[in-house]
Protein backbone atom coordinates (compact mmCIF):
# COMPACT_ATOMS: atom_id res chain seq x y z
CA UNK A 1 0.00 0.00 0.00
CA UNK A 2 1.48 3.32 -1.09
CA UNK A 3 1.11 6.57 0.75
CA UNK A 4 -1.20 9.16 -0.83
CA UNK A 5 0.11 11.07 -3.81
CA UNK A 6 -0.31 14.65 -4.89
CA UNK A 7 -2.77 15.51 -7.68
CA UNK A 8 0.13 15.52 -10.10
CA UNK A 9 0.90 11.92 -9.20
CA UNK A 10 -2.28 9.88 -9.72
CA UNK A 11 -2.39 6.32 -8.44
CA UNK A 12 -1.89 3.61 -11.07
CA UNK A 13 -5.08 2.01 -12.38
CA UNK A 14 -6.47 -0.55 -9.98
CA UNK A 15 -4.47 0.67 -6.96
CA UNK A 16 -6.57 2.22 -4.20
CA UNK A 17 -5.50 5.62 -2.92
CA UNK A 18 -5.95 6.34 0.76
CA UNK A 19 -7.37 9.64 1.88
CA UNK A 20 -5.23 11.48 4.41
CA UNK A 21 -6.55 11.82 7.95
CA UNK A 22 -4.90 14.70 9.80
CA UNK A 23 -4.78 13.87 13.50
CA UNK A 24 -7.00 15.87 15.82
CA UNK A 25 -5.63 17.88 18.76
CA UNK A 26 -4.64 15.26 21.37
CA UNK A 27 -7.21 16.27 24.02
CA UNK A 28 -9.35 13.14 24.21
CA UNK A 29 -9.89 10.00 26.26
CA UNK A 30 -7.38 7.26 25.48
CA UNK A 31 -8.93 4.16 23.91
CA UNK A 32 -7.39 0.75 23.50
CA UNK A 33 -8.27 -2.05 21.07
CA UNK A 34 -9.81 -4.96 22.96
CA UNK A 35 -8.09 -7.68 20.92
CA UNK A 36 -4.71 -6.16 21.77
CA UNK A 37 -5.66 -6.09 25.44
CA UNK A 38 -6.70 -9.74 25.60
CA UNK A 39 -3.87 -11.59 23.81
CA UNK A 40 -0.03 -11.60 23.83
CA UNK A 41 0.91 -9.39 20.92
CA UNK A 42 3.87 -7.48 22.41
CA UNK A 43 7.18 -8.06 24.14
CA UNK A 44 6.96 -7.11 27.83
CA UNK A 45 10.59 -6.07 28.30
CA UNK A 46 12.56 -3.11 26.98
CA UNK A 47 15.51 -5.22 25.87
CA UNK A 48 15.36 -6.47 22.29
CA UNK A 49 13.40 -9.71 21.93
CA UNK A 50 13.82 -11.83 18.82
CA UNK A 51 12.15 -15.01 20.09
CA UNK A 52 8.66 -15.22 18.54
CA UNK A 53 5.48 -15.19 20.60
CA UNK A 54 3.33 -18.28 20.03
CA UNK A 55 -0.09 -18.52 21.63
CA UNK A 56 -3.01 -20.85 21.02
CA UNK A 57 -6.24 -21.28 22.96
CA UNK A 58 -9.06 -23.11 21.22
CA UNK A 59 -9.55 -21.57 17.80
CA UNK A 60 -7.50 -18.49 18.70
CA UNK A 61 -3.95 -18.47 17.35
CA UNK A 62 -1.39 -15.69 17.65
CA UNK A 63 2.15 -15.72 16.31
CA UNK A 64 4.33 -12.61 16.48
CA UNK A 65 7.77 -12.40 14.89
CA UNK A 66 10.38 -9.66 14.84
CA UNK A 67 13.61 -9.00 12.99
CA UNK A 68 17.16 -9.36 14.25
CA UNK A 69 17.69 -5.65 13.70
CA UNK A 70 14.66 -4.34 15.58
CA UNK A 71 13.19 -7.21 17.59
CA UNK A 72 9.50 -7.50 18.48
CA UNK A 73 7.37 -4.44 19.09
CA UNK A 74 7.08 -3.81 22.83
CA UNK A 75 4.12 -2.95 25.02
CA UNK A 76 5.52 0.63 25.18
CA UNK A 77 5.49 0.77 21.38
CA UNK A 78 1.80 -0.17 21.55
CA UNK A 79 1.14 3.30 23.02
CA UNK A 80 1.29 4.58 19.44
CA UNK A 81 -1.55 2.23 18.51
CA UNK A 82 -3.53 3.48 21.53
CA UNK A 83 -3.02 7.02 20.20
CA UNK A 84 -4.18 5.90 16.74
CA UNK A 85 -7.28 4.11 18.10
CA UNK A 86 -8.16 7.16 20.20
CA UNK A 87 -7.89 9.42 17.17
CA UNK A 88 -10.04 7.18 14.99
CA UNK A 89 -12.83 6.78 17.56
CA UNK A 90 -12.84 10.48 18.42
CA UNK A 91 -13.11 11.46 14.77
CA UNK A 92 -15.85 8.90 14.16
CA UNK A 93 -17.84 10.22 17.11
CA UNK A 94 -17.50 13.76 15.73
CA UNK A 95 -18.81 12.64 12.36
CA UNK A 96 -15.45 13.10 10.62
CA UNK A 97 -14.01 10.81 7.97
CA UNK A 98 -11.07 8.71 9.05
CA UNK A 99 -8.41 6.78 7.18
CA UNK A 100 -5.67 4.25 7.70
CA UNK A 101 -3.30 6.93 6.40
CA UNK A 102 -2.67 9.26 9.34
CA UNK A 103 -0.58 12.41 9.66
CA UNK A 104 0.58 13.94 12.92
CA UNK A 105 3.55 15.63 14.54
CA UNK A 106 5.81 13.72 16.93
CA UNK A 107 4.90 16.31 19.58
CA UNK A 108 1.20 15.43 19.31
CA UNK A 109 1.85 11.71 19.69
CA UNK A 110 4.43 12.04 22.47
CA UNK A 111 2.35 14.38 24.61
CA UNK A 112 -0.75 12.18 24.29
CA UNK A 113 1.10 9.07 25.50
CA UNK A 114 2.78 10.90 28.36
CA UNK A 115 6.33 11.06 27.00
CA UNK A 116 8.83 13.86 26.88
CA UNK A 117 9.43 15.90 23.73
CA UNK A 118 13.21 16.09 23.61
CA UNK A 119 15.33 14.98 20.66
CA UNK A 120 15.98 11.72 22.50
CA UNK A 121 12.23 11.13 22.90
CA UNK A 122 11.74 11.81 19.20
CA UNK A 123 14.46 9.29 18.35
CA UNK A 124 12.80 6.72 20.59
CA UNK A 125 9.49 7.37 18.84
CA UNK A 126 11.11 6.64 15.49
CA UNK A 127 12.64 3.44 16.87
CA UNK A 128 9.19 2.40 18.12
CA UNK A 129 7.70 3.04 14.68
CA UNK A 130 10.43 0.91 13.14
CA UNK A 131 9.64 -1.98 15.51
CA UNK A 132 5.91 -1.70 14.83
CA UNK A 133 6.55 -1.72 11.10
CA UNK A 134 8.99 -4.64 11.14
CA UNK A 135 6.98 -6.86 13.53
CA UNK A 136 4.97 -9.53 11.71
CA UNK A 137 1.70 -10.80 13.18
CA UNK A 138 -0.36 -13.82 12.15
CA UNK A 139 -3.65 -14.44 13.96
CA UNK A 140 -6.99 -16.22 13.60
CA UNK A 141 -8.77 -13.60 15.74
CA UNK A 142 -11.85 -12.32 13.90
CA UNK A 143 -11.36 -14.86 11.13
CA UNK A 144 -14.75 -16.58 10.76
CA UNK A 145 -13.55 -20.19 10.53
CA UNK A 146 -10.77 -19.88 13.11
CA UNK A 147 -8.53 -21.89 10.77
CA UNK A 148 -7.27 -19.11 8.52
CA UNK A 149 -4.65 -16.60 9.60
CA UNK A 150 -4.60 -12.87 8.90
CA UNK A 151 -1.02 -11.63 8.46
CA UNK A 152 0.04 -8.02 8.86
CA UNK A 153 2.47 -5.61 10.49
CA UNK A 154 1.32 -3.11 13.13
CA UNK A 155 2.25 -0.30 10.75
CA UNK A 156 2.32 -0.93 7.01
CA UNK A 157 4.76 1.91 6.45
CA UNK A 158 5.70 5.30 7.82
CA UNK A 159 7.73 8.29 6.73
CA UNK A 160 8.97 11.65 7.99
CA UNK A 161 7.70 14.76 6.23
CA UNK A 162 9.64 17.92 5.38
CA UNK A 163 9.15 20.99 3.21
CA UNK A 164 11.41 21.97 0.31
CA UNK A 165 13.83 23.62 2.74
CA UNK A 166 14.09 20.51 4.88
CA UNK A 167 11.95 21.84 7.73
CA UNK A 168 10.22 18.94 9.55
CA UNK A 169 6.46 18.78 8.98
CA UNK A 170 5.63 15.71 11.03
CA UNK A 171 5.14 12.14 9.93
CA UNK A 172 2.69 9.89 8.11
CA UNK A 173 1.87 6.27 8.83
CA UNK A 174 -0.44 3.63 7.37
CA UNK A 175 -2.31 1.32 9.74
CA UNK A 176 -3.15 -2.28 8.77
CA UNK A 177 -6.71 -3.23 7.78
CA UNK A 178 -7.01 -5.69 10.69
CA UNK A 179 -6.35 -3.05 13.32
CA UNK A 180 -8.35 -0.30 11.61
CA UNK A 181 -11.41 -2.53 11.12
CA UNK A 182 -11.34 -3.64 14.74
CA UNK A 183 -11.29 -0.05 15.95
CA UNK A 184 -13.66 1.61 13.49
CA UNK A 185 -15.98 -0.92 11.90
CA UNK A 186 -16.52 -3.21 14.87
CA UNK A 187 -15.91 -0.59 17.56
CA UNK A 188 -13.90 -3.08 19.61
CA UNK A 189 -12.38 -0.46 21.89
CA UNK A 190 -12.42 0.44 25.56
CA UNK A 191 -11.52 3.66 27.32
CA UNK A 192 -8.49 3.33 29.56
CA UNK A 193 -7.23 5.43 32.45
CA UNK A 194 -4.62 8.03 31.36
CA UNK A 195 -2.58 6.85 34.37
CA UNK A 196 -1.84 3.73 32.32
CA UNK A 197 0.88 5.64 30.50
CA UNK A 198 2.66 6.21 33.83
CA UNK A 199 2.93 2.49 34.61
CA UNK A 200 6.63 1.71 34.42
CA UNK A 201 6.79 -2.08 34.16
CA UNK A 202 5.89 -4.22 31.18
CA UNK A 203 4.05 -6.77 33.32
CA UNK A 204 2.11 -3.94 35.02
CA UNK A 205 1.06 -2.51 31.68
CA UNK A 206 0.07 -5.88 30.26
CA UNK A 207 -1.86 -6.79 33.41
CA UNK A 208 -3.76 -3.49 33.45
CA UNK A 209 -4.89 -3.99 29.86
CA UNK A 210 -6.00 -7.57 30.57
CA UNK A 211 -7.81 -6.57 33.76
CA UNK A 212 -9.46 -3.61 32.02
CA UNK A 213 -10.62 -5.90 29.21
CA UNK A 214 -12.13 -8.55 31.49
CA UNK A 215 -12.87 -6.70 34.73
CA UNK A 216 -15.23 -3.95 33.60
CA UNK A 217 -17.71 -2.96 36.30
CA UNK A 218 -18.93 -6.45 37.11
CA UNK A 219 -20.32 -6.60 40.62
CA UNK A 220 -18.47 -9.76 41.55
CA UNK A 221 -15.21 -8.89 39.83
CA UNK A 222 -13.18 -11.42 37.85
CA UNK A 223 -10.32 -13.84 38.38
CA UNK A 224 -7.61 -15.70 36.50
CA UNK A 225 -5.40 -18.59 37.58
CA UNK A 226 -1.74 -17.61 37.62
CA UNK A 227 -0.93 -20.36 35.09
CA UNK A 228 -3.51 -18.97 32.67
CA UNK A 229 -2.13 -15.47 33.11
CA UNK A 230 1.35 -16.77 32.36
CA UNK A 231 0.22 -18.32 29.07
CA UNK A 232 -1.70 -15.19 28.03
CA UNK A 233 1.26 -12.93 28.75
CA UNK A 234 3.71 -14.43 26.27
CA UNK A 235 6.39 -13.71 28.89
CA UNK A 236 9.88 -15.17 28.50
CA UNK A 237 10.42 -15.17 32.28
CA UNK A 238 10.31 -18.36 34.30
CA UNK A 239 6.88 -19.07 35.74
CA UNK A 240 8.18 -18.62 39.29
CA UNK A 241 9.56 -15.17 38.43
CA UNK A 242 6.36 -14.22 36.63
CA UNK A 243 4.26 -15.27 39.64
CA UNK A 244 6.51 -13.24 41.92
CA UNK A 245 5.99 -10.18 39.71
CA UNK A 246 2.21 -10.62 39.93
CA UNK A 247 2.35 -10.87 43.74
CA UNK A 248 4.45 -7.70 43.90
CA UNK A 249 1.97 -5.82 41.72
CA UNK A 250 -0.85 -6.98 43.98
CA UNK A 251 1.07 -5.83 47.06
CA UNK A 252 1.67 -2.39 45.55
CA UNK A 253 -1.88 -1.96 44.15
CA UNK A 254 -0.63 0.12 41.24
CA UNK A 255 -3.30 -0.62 38.61
CA UNK A 256 -5.54 2.47 38.28
CA UNK A 257 -9.21 1.79 38.95
CA UNK A 258 -8.88 -1.78 40.18
CA UNK A 259 -8.36 -3.64 43.43
CA UNK A 260 -6.27 -6.79 43.10
CA UNK A 261 -6.00 -9.82 45.35
CA UNK A 262 -4.45 -13.29 45.43
CA UNK A 263 -6.49 -16.30 46.43
CA UNK A 264 -5.09 -19.78 47.10
CA UNK A 265 -7.24 -22.51 45.59
CA UNK A 266 -7.90 -25.89 47.19
CA UNK A 267 -5.42 -27.50 44.78
CA UNK A 268 -2.68 -25.15 46.00
CA UNK A 269 -2.60 -23.00 42.86
CA UNK A 270 -2.83 -19.22 43.05
CA UNK A 271 -5.55 -17.10 41.46
CA UNK A 272 -5.48 -13.37 40.75
CA UNK A 273 -8.74 -11.61 41.64
CA UNK A 274 -9.61 -8.09 40.51
CA UNK A 275 -12.56 -5.78 40.85
CA UNK A 276 -13.19 -2.25 39.62
CA UNK A 277 -13.59 0.49 42.18
CA UNK A 278 -14.48 4.15 41.80
CA UNK A 279 -11.61 6.59 42.08
CA UNK A 280 -11.43 10.31 41.28
CA UNK A 281 -10.53 10.67 37.63
CA UNK A 282 -11.16 7.01 36.78
CA UNK A 283 -12.82 6.60 33.37
CA UNK A 284 -16.23 5.09 32.94
CA UNK A 285 -15.79 1.50 31.83
CA UNK A 286 -17.92 1.71 28.72
CA UNK A 287 -17.29 0.57 25.19
CA UNK A 288 -16.39 3.35 22.77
Amino acid sequence: MKLSRSKSQPAPAGEPQLELFRALPPVMAPRDAQDLMAYPFFALGKSRRVQPIDFQSGAVRVRVEGTLEHGLATIWDADILIWAASQIVEARDLGLRTSRLMQATPYEILTFIGRGTSLRDYQRLKAALDRLQSTSVATSIRETTGRRLHRFSWINEWKELADTDGKPLGLELVLPDWFYAGVLEEALVLTIDPAYFRLGGGIERWLYRLVRKHGGRQKGGWHFAFQHLYLKSGSMARYSDFALDIRRIVARQVLPGYRLGVRLRADGHETLTFQAHAEPGAPACSVG
